[in-house]
């Protein structure tokens, strides 16, 4: 008998069937156990001490007339636990920026006070893993992961320092206020379940005593949730009006504040869609990243922040240079190519699939060593002159095309849908672009394959069909 399996008996069932639900971000596993009465959620988690932290919060939460699942049995060593099955719906799976489910929005915004603060109030903040607050080290920790895992894989350049400066004031207007107040940490749509009409939460597990500004951020500003700008507003109104039966609110000086979480909030998403999506190749993650650089756009036309100067202007390079990738919604093969400079890093495979060859041209005589074509790019006939005179990148392409033929032949007699090509030399100006041009025309010639081409440092998109 497995360990579900006692926990499932421990309830007064018999375990009939089991069906594994399939995560997303989490590194939990799920199972929905079928009983002979009820069926019920069986969690596995590798991580004790969260485990620990998400039945304590339950527990609590559900004393306070908190709608989330119920603890229904755990395992003695806090690995299994078992829950109340909340059903499949996902409040995300129904927002859509036709017709949004204001009630159940509504609902969401008046039920959030009330886990931050009625169960806020009385938390015993020892339960809370990893962090018991938050606090300077938890926004450094997000800051420096927005800058090292999207920021710089992105290829923007900027200064260590005054980056450094505008980070440590971020932190001391983020951490100005000091209430008893629980942060959700994680609360998005994602993370409601809808059963009988009513919203239910779950994955607060990383919550913590906080800032109540955070998670409304989170809810309302959530990148793919697509809420209209009155949506949004009359979302935050509802809140302040829930709020205020437990303290004093100015609306004005808290929307105010409340724009500085958003940013943040942002920015710790994007790091997020950085790590899992491009480190850990999680399609959903990938696909996100356009819609969190939207929201970020429209932020930067919304609200200045004057008193983050260079951040702000790091944010506006971001937004402005940000290529929207092509993303293969078909079931036909679609090849993807790039020329890049290997001091801004390896393009970013958006499918999910992890990237594909990398050709380094930085082998091939340089052109951008003399002064007449510094300015010009390997899409000048005289920089192709230059470089096709001593026949080092005949030779260079002549392998490469060897290698790509035989791939595409291959993709497309097993049906997958895509691949992905990549010349890198020093500046990504000369030689990769003109590697990447050749081998984007040659197997658009040869295969008759959609190409979509991308000179990233050039900002050039062309797509061969």
């Amino acid at each position: 008998m497995t360990e579900l399996e006692k926990l499932f008996s421990g309830i007064g069932d018999k375990l009939v069937r089991c069906d594994t639900i399939s995560g997303s971000g989490s590194n939990r596993q799920y199972t929905r156990l079928h009983g002979e009465k009820i069926t019920a959620i069986g969690v596995y988690g590798k991580d004790v001490c969260e485990n620990k932290a998400f039945i304590a919060l339950s527990r609590h939460f559900k004393e306070k007339g908190i709608k989330v699942p119920q603890i229904l049995n755990v395992s003695e060593d806090f690995h299994y636990y078992i829950t109340e099955d909340l059903g499949d719906t996902q409040l995300f799976s129904l927002l859509s920026p036709d017709a949004q489910p204001v009630e159940l929005l509504e609902k969401c915004m008046q039920a959030l006070p009330d886990i931050q603060y009625k169960a806020g109030e009385t938390l015993d903040y020892t339960l809370c893993y990893p962090q018991q607050e938050f606090d300077r080290h938890t926004v450094f920790w997000d800051l420096n992961y927005f800058k090292y895992e999207f920021l710089k894989p992105n290829g923007i350049e900027f200064d260590e320092l005054l980056l450094e400066q505008d980070f440590e004031h971020f932190a001391e207007i983020l951490l100005a206020e000091n209430t008893n107040t629980f942060m959700f940490r994680d609360f998005q749509s994602r993370n409601v379940m809808v059963k009988d009409g009513e919203p239910f939460f779950i994955d607060y597990q990383g919550g913590r005593r906080g800032p109540v500004y955070y998670d409304l951020a989170s809810f309302v500003y959530q990148a793919k949730a697509r809420f209209s700008e009155q949506l949004k507003q009359h979302l935050i109104d509802t809140y302040i009006a829930a709020a205020s039966k437990y303290t004093a609110i100015n609306p004005a000086l808290f929307r105010e504040r409340l724009e500085y979480f958003v940013l943040f909030r942002n920015l710790q998403t994007l790091g997020a869609y950085g790590f899992r999506g491009l480190v850990e190749h999680k399609a959903h993650f990938i696909q996100s990243i356009p819609f969190g650089i939207h929201n970020l756009k429209e932020l930067l036309k919304a609200a200045k922040f004057e008193d983050l100067p260079y951040l702000t202007k790091v944010l506006n390079e971001l937004v402005e240079n940000y290529q929207e990738p092509f993303v293969n919604n078909t079931r036909e093969l679609v090849v993807k190519v790039y020329s890049f400079s290997y001091k801004k890093g390896i393009p970013m495979d958006y499918s999910g699939n992890g990237g594909g060859y990398v050709f380094d041209c930085r082998a091939v005589h340089n052109p951008g060593k003399y002064e007449q074509y510094k300015q010009k790019t390997g899409l000048d006939q005289d920089v192709i002159d230059f470089i096709e005179q001593n026949g080092e990148m005949a030779v260079f392409l002549e392998h490469v095309y060897a290698l790509a033929d035989a791939a595409v032949a291959r993709y497309l007699k097993r049906g997958f849908t895509d691949l992905m090509f990549s010349f890198g030399c020093t500046g990504g100006q000369h030689r990769s672009v003109y590697g990447a041009q050749h081998l984007a025309e040659h197997l658009n010639s040869k295969f008759g394959v959609k190409v979509v081409l991308e000179h990233r440092e050039r900002g050039i998109i062309t797509i061969l069909t």
